[in-house]
């Protein structure tokens, strides 16, 4: 019995060229609401043993690009780098994805909103892992190309952190949790086993020069993965454009990785404003604080146009592992201010 597609793969909840995480919920609402939808009865499936096929250099590159996405997206417990490795390998024989592990993983990091893998668009490609972690990550990534499969999450191909809540969340089969992430496969032919069928024949990409392609639109487009409102008039994701909230009222601030546009006062401290700042910026993840001390100046989205950078009155940069805290300041608007540096005249 020949077993047919029953949708067109663009059609899918979370197809290929949606980002990963969607979610404008706070924290402990998206943890209910995932905890909300149950387990689908099927259960995850049996994932195949992964048939390396090609050159000494691909499999270099593939391992290494396993276990970088291994390392970013799951940290370093054993259990949770192999269900993300696994997630990358059903994606590398699924037709909606890239047909090579380094593709799957930089899958969309060439455009500005469309990374599936989080860490290859909101910075953190620049964060820097201990020779041991590497060394760990890549037996696991060896063992994983050598035929290894992990169980738990079988063939699933999408997942997200518990803390978010995607629109596609309660629209595929949530298949395994696995430590912070809960894992899905799409529903009807394409979450099956058979679709997993396209055939791995090496040919892999130059991961140094996907990641320089990624840091450079990252560069240009600092977006990123997770909305926090905290005390932002607006904040800036890569999925959400603008979200407004009225002067700070309603949820209360919650702080984390993100860009976060802010209303400022003239008459404010300069200390002050990187005080909030940080306060914005206390969890993981890239995360910068831009502000303007007029309302209607806040720009909409990103990239900033020549008009909101002029307006520009304050800039904050967290400190992370590609640099050092960076803050600057509108000096005209607050002269001398003690600390940071002048933000440069523009015409």
């Amino acid at each position: 019995m020949t077993i047919t597609p029953d949708i067109a793969i663009a059609d899918l909840p979370g197809a290929a060229d949606d980002t990963v995480i969607l979610s404008e919920l706070e924290s402990n609402v998206a943890r209910a609401r995932n905890a909300a939808i149950d387990f689908a009865a099927a259960g995850p499936g049996t994932a195949s043993p992964f048939g390396f096929r090609g050159s000494e250099a691909d499999r270099v590159r593939a391992r290494d690009c396993l276990a970088l996405a291994g390392m970013a997206e799951a940290g370093g417990g054993d259990a949770d780098q192999r269900a993300v490795m696994q997630v990358i390998l059903n994606r590398v024989r699924h037709p909606a994805f890239a047909g090579t592990v380094c593709g799957v993983v930089f899958e969309g990091s060439q455009r500005p909103t469309g990374c599936q893998f989080s860490f290859t668009c909101d910075g953190s490609l620049a964060r820097r892992y201990s020779d041991a972690a590497w060394r760990t990550a890549r037996e696991r990534a060896e063992e994983m190309l050598g035929g290894a499969t992990h169980a738990p999450v079988g063939n699933a191909t999408h997942f997200h952190a518990d803390y978010v809540y995607p629109w596609w969340s309660d629209r595929l089969d949530k298949v395994a949790q696995v430590g912070p992430h809960i894992f899905f496969r799409w529903r009807g032919y394409w979450g099956s086993r058979t679709a997993l069928s396209a055939s791995y024949r090496g040919a892999e990409p130059d991961p140094l020069a996907l990641r320089q392609t990624a840091l450079a639109v990252a560069e240009a487009n600092p977006l990123p993965t997770l909305l926090q409102s905290g005390e932002a008039v607006r904040s800036i994701t890569s999925q959400i454009p603008a979200q407004a909230t009225e002067g700070g009222q309603g949820a209360p601030p919650s702080p984390g990785a993100g860009v976060h546009f802010v209303l400022v006062a003239r008459g404010e401290s300069p200390q002050t404003l990187v005080e909030r700042a940080r306060g914005l910026c206390s969890g993981e993840g890239y995360c910068r604080v831009q502000g303007w001390s007029e309302a209607d100046a806040i720009p909409r989205g990103l990239p900033l146009t020549d008009e909101a950078r002029r307006a520009m009155r304050f800039s904050f940069v967290a400190a992370g592992a590609g640099g050092q805290e960076a803050i600057f300041l509108d000096c005209r608007t607050f002269p001398a201010p003690g600390i940071g540096t002048c933000l440069p005249a523009r015409p």
